[in-house]
């Protein structure tokens, strides 16, 4: 298992932050589409981070 770098550690500890954050202001209607989606809040959060850490804008 690699092990992340105290940086590498922050951005994805203040990255889940912010989806969990953007998870509770999401309406029940779209949380529960994400949830159809990908099975369990823990997925639909991973794809949250995922997109986030992926996104162009953070490059």
């Amino acid at each position: 298992m690699t092990e992340f770098s105290p940086a590498q550690a922050d951005a994805l500890i203040g990255t889940a932050e912010k989806m969990i954050e953007i998870w509770t202001r999401l309406s029940p209607e779209k949380q529960s589409v994400l949830l159809s989606r990908f099975g369990t809040k823990e997925n639909a959060l991973a794809a949250l981070v995922t997109t986030r850490l992926l996104s162009p804008a953070n490059s």
